[in-house]
């Protein structure tokens, strides 16, 4: 055991916790191989260490987690004796850890919100196509930063039944505010514009204004004819007050932004490749 394993393990604990900082502090500025190993051995023998030191390390798994972690984090993924999950799904995440889904998924279902939270969060970046009914679920479900999370987590993982799953939930609007559909959708251009395009002619004004949204959010040049007759003749309103033509005017301004960023992004590029 390194000292500065051992200085984990000894003294009180605001004196663990600084010690901690300074480890991290160390293994982010310069790779420091005695504040890895001694992080890795926080996390690889978990029960030995005090649970503060083990959830403020790995907020910071980016730092330090490796393959050599797998198996610590799965076990402590399930142990809800040590009651760490949330952040050894923080773990798992940074690991794009597949036999962690199980886990995930039953932690999902517990009821904890910082538990949830980052449950959902993880199963977005492992992007395991088999959490995707339960995420569906939670699109149904409250709070809202949940539904939020887990349109993000469906977005990220990407397919035609995590696309089915989202369109569902706009389409069949269980809640008035769906922005957070909206910006999830607009990740699946080009496939998803001919149905956007097709919301943006219905006869609900609020399918209409969410779809403006989500059409502005692809920054695809074809949408900007569709933004701009909203704009200019769409008197529809909203059950929550909204304008379609307000709604319109937004998403082009969006569209425009997302154009300008992807032009300069080239610019940068060209300039990188010229000699």
């Amino acid at each position: 055991m390194n000292p500065d394993q051992r200085a984990l393990m000894d003294g009180d604990l605001d004196q663990r916790e600084e010690h901690l900082s300074r480890l991290l502090d160390r293994a982010k500025e310069g790779g420091d191989e005695s504040a890895l190993e001694a992080l890795r051995a926080l996390v690889g023998d978990y029960p030995h260490y005090h649970r503060s030191l083990y959830c403020r390390a790995l907020n910071h798994a980016a730092v330090f987690v490796d393959d050599s972690l797998a198996e610590p984090l799965l076990a402590a993924l399930a142990d809800t004796r040590y009651n760490c999950q949330a952040w050894a799904a923080m773990g798992c995440a940074e690991l794009r850890l597949r036999a962690a889904v199980p886990g995930l998924l039953a932690l999902l279902e517990r009821g904890d919100w910082m538990g949830q939270e980052h449950a959902v969060r993880a199963l977005g970046r492992i992007g395991d196509e088999s959490a995707v009914p339960a995420l569906a679920e939670v699109l149904w479900s409250e709070p809202e930063w949940l539904r939020e999370r887990a349109a993000d987590a469906l977005a990220a993982i990407g397919g035609d039944e995590a696309l089915a799953a989202l369109w569902d939930a706009f389409e069949h609007r269980g809640y008035t505010r769906i922005g957070y559909l909206a910006s999830a959708l607009s990740k699946f251009t080009p496939d998803v514009l001919p149905r956007l395009l097709a919301a943006a002619e219905d006869d609900d004004p609020d399918l209409r204004y969410w779809a403006a949204v989500a059409l502005g959010s692809t920054g695809d040049e074809s949408v900007v004819p569709t933004l701009e007759r909203l704009m200019a003749q769409d008197k529809g309103q909203t059950v929550f007050d909204g304008w379609v033509s307000v709604a319109a005017k937004k998403a082009l301004r969006t569209q425009r932004r997302i154009q300008a960023a992807i032009a300069a992004r080239s610019a940068a590029e060209g300039d990188a490749l010229a000699p």
